[in-house]
């Protein structure tokens, strides 16, 4: 007879104690060899089962998530459906489209140019007199003090200058002169503004005058004739439909050389300030408009 013969088998997937107790074994000693066995064999088991179990629910997965981009199209050609056959992403609203409020884009206008308004008669439309261009009793140039004479205004333009410039104003259609003198240290500088009914008009009189064109100084309220024979220092500009000159030199009578730099820095700051005050004029007028 064979070694266990007539002994039960061992079931390697029984706890070792429901297994049955072989023959050789003294005192109800277990074999520790055929435990460890088993337990090796059951450990195996376990995790091929465990290997398996995860390789199914991967394929499970796979397949639910095949099947539900296919159902998406509505049949199952969609893998197929050409790019070109999808709606443009700006057809296709956002979250925040469909939440914010959209508006339409604006812009703030132009603003009023202050050129407009000094260059052309039919927008030149404020008050206008030689004391509203010129305010005041006095002018304050830095540290030098201006005393504010005489004022004047007429439509006879040729009346208030001489010379060449008489025949330059009435050609190019001046319908109005303004004069102001201002005294300092005895000396004496008269401003002259001519107005146009256009810039083009102002600008060709300009243009035409030459050294010999002069405005005629005004004289009175205290000051004295200046510059009617003697040598003085004139200058000539435009800005907009206005025409400015000045004549400046000593009220004694004394001729003006190159040399004398106060009569050139009267002239200089009488002839800035009138700049000065017909650009205002523009901006109050552009200010005004864009306020309406």
């Amino acid at each position: 007879m064979s070694y266990g013969q007539g002994e039960p088998p061992w079931d390697p997937w029984k706890p070792g104690s429901q297994q049955p107790q072989w023959g050789n074994q003294r005192g109800g000693t277990p074999d520790w060899a055929a435990l460890a066995e088993a337990s090796e064999s059951r450990n195996k088991r376990r995790r091929l089962l465990l290997i398996m179990g995860g390789a199914f629910a991967t394929l499970a997965i796979g397949a639910a998530v095949a099947m539900a981009v296919v159902n998406s199209d509505g049949n199952n050609t969609a893998s197929n459906k050409p790019t070109g056959d999808l709606p443009p992403s700006a057809a296709i609203p956002s979250d925040s489209a469909a939440q914010d409020p959209t508006f339409e884009p604006t812009t703030a206008p132009p603003p009023l140019d202050p050129m407009d308004f000094i260059s052309s008669v039919q927008k030149d439309t404020a008050p206008l007199s030689p004391d509203i261009l010129f305010p005041g009793s006095q002018l304050t140039v830095g540290d030098r003090v201006y005393r504010k004479g005489p004022t004047a205004s007429t439509t006879k333009c040729a009346t208030a200058v001489q010379r060449t410039l008489p025949a330059v104003l009435t050609k190019n259609g001046c319908t109005r002169v303004m004069r102001v003198t201002y005294i300092k240290d005895g000396i004496g500088v008269t401003v002259g503004v001519a107005l146009f009914d256009t810039a083009e008009q102002a600008t060709k009189a300009k243009k035409e005058t030459d050294d010999k064109s002069m405005v005629t100084s005004l004289s009175g309220q205290g000051v004295g004739a200046f510059c009617r024979t003697a040598i003085c220092r004139t200058t000539t500009n435009s800005y907009g439909r206005y025409a400015y000159f000045t004549i400046s030199g000593f009220t004694s009578g004394k001729d003006v050389t190159k040399k004398d730099a106060k009569v050139f820095t009267t002239g200089d700051d009488l002839q800035d300030f009138t700049f000065r005050q017909i650009r205002r004029r523009g901006e109050a007028q552009a200010s005004a408009a864009a306020n309406e």
